[in-house]
């Protein structure tokens, strides 16, 4: 990710950063796959490093054999830029904040 000019972050907003980046991943799969049709869905966020933090997004999905027409690949991986994009939104909304 980019360098947005933060202070470094606390426990508490790297805590709400991941779960934003998880959030978004699981928005975005639940838009493309019907819940039905998940057998495993796991959702893993981690942020590393104090300045700059280094985030992680792991996402791991199993469709029911019956489910055609669905690319669990290209869902995955429009899920982690989901995910990085919202991660994104969050830091720069920290930013904002920490100007006034």
């Amino acid at each position: 990710m980019e360098e947005l000019g933060l202070e470094e972050l606390a426990d508490k907003q790297i805590e709400e950063l991941c779960l934003k980046a998880e959030e978004a991943a699981r928005k975005h799969i639940l838009s493309k796959a019907p819940s039905k049709n998940i057998e495993t869905l796991s959702i893993t966020a981690e942020a590393e490093g104090a300045k700059p933090v280094s985030l992680r997004v792991e996402v791991d999905l199993e469709l029911s054999p019956s489910t055609v027409n669905i690319k669990v690949k290209e869902i995955t991986d429009d899920a982690v830029k989901a995910a990085f994009a919202s991660a994104k939104e969050y830091l720069r909304g920290l930013v904002c904040h920490s100007k006034k």
